[in-house]
């Protein structure tokens, strides 16, 4: 089983890509909806929040963990790889950076994030890795709690969308990395206010391309797990908001458990 997890519903969008990508592998998934955003909380508190959900997913049967949000990918991940060393664990950033790089022309790539993920650095470091290029950041907090709310296509947070992202569009990115898993719910509204001439690179899209290259690859790993085409979402917190957004995220008939006695 392939165990996803996020601070909140936004890490779905992973869980549909991976959906299109692996049609017959059994997913797990828990979404943090009673503690989410992660991204304006301490670096400690993250990291103890990560481990939950990752001893929350292999307590289920999880062999493979996919860290479904940019903050825990950025300040957590050598946590759970030393909690966990047998357990091969995935994370946003990486896939998401190679695709950035290889769709940049001008060398101008652009990134949205939480405030935790833009301020870790963590982007900025992994392009220096790969050459020579301009990187253009923007922590835009306030995306996450609108979608949470269900409030994705509200015209406030148009508005905010334009005020976070005047300013990145002006630098002329030719390529902006959606920082966050929740984006690509958004991602209409961000595309009109960066403009189409800048490309988009969906994080949860990139990281289910890698699962899919691995498990190709390796293939005692991939025999390690189940293919009945099931899916099991755990919320902390489930709500008439957070239901709402699982069903227009992955459709309707989506079997969804709470379970707040260990959050």
């Amino acid at each position: 089983m392939i165990g996803i997890f996020d601070s909140g519903v936004g890490g779905l969008t992973v869980v549909r890509e991976l959906q299109k990508e692996l049609p017959e592998y059994d997913l797990i998934y828990f979404g943090d909806t009673a503690r989410t955003p992660y991204g304006n909380k301490s670096k400690e508190t993250i990291i103890k929040y990560a481990l939950e959900d990752a001893d929350f997913l292999i307590a289920r049967g999880a062999h493979v963990l996919v860290v479904a949000c940019n903050t825990v990918s950025a300040l957590g991940i050598d946590a759970l790889r030393k909690r966990y060393p047998d357990i091969p664990i995935f994370e946003v950033i990486t896939p998401a950076v190679k695709k950035a790089i290889e769709l940049s022309n001008n060398k101008r790539i652009g990134i949205i994030g939480t405030r935790a993920t833009i301020g870790s650095g963590i982007y900025e470091k992994k392009i220096a890795e790969e050459g020579r290029f301009s990187v253009i950041s923007k922590a835009c907090p306030l995306f996450v709690p609108f979608i949470e709310e269900g409030w994705h296509k509200s015209a406030e947070l148009k508005r905010i969308a334009r005020r976070y992202l005047d300013g990145l569009k002006n630098e002329n990115p030719d390529v902006l990395i959606l920082g966050c898993t929740h984006y690509p719910i958004i991602k209409d509204i961000i595309q009109v206010k960066i403009g189409r001439r800048t490309r988009l690179v969906d994080s949860a899209l990139s990281i289910a391309q890698e699962i899919k290259k691995l498990l190709f690859s390796d293939k005692g790993l991939d025999n390690k797990l189940s293919k009945n085409k099931e899916l099991k979402i755990y919320l902390s917190d489930k709500t008439p908001h957070s239901i709402n957004i699982v069903n227009k995220i992955l459709g309707n008939n989506v079997n969804i458990y709470e379970d707040s006695d260990n959050f």
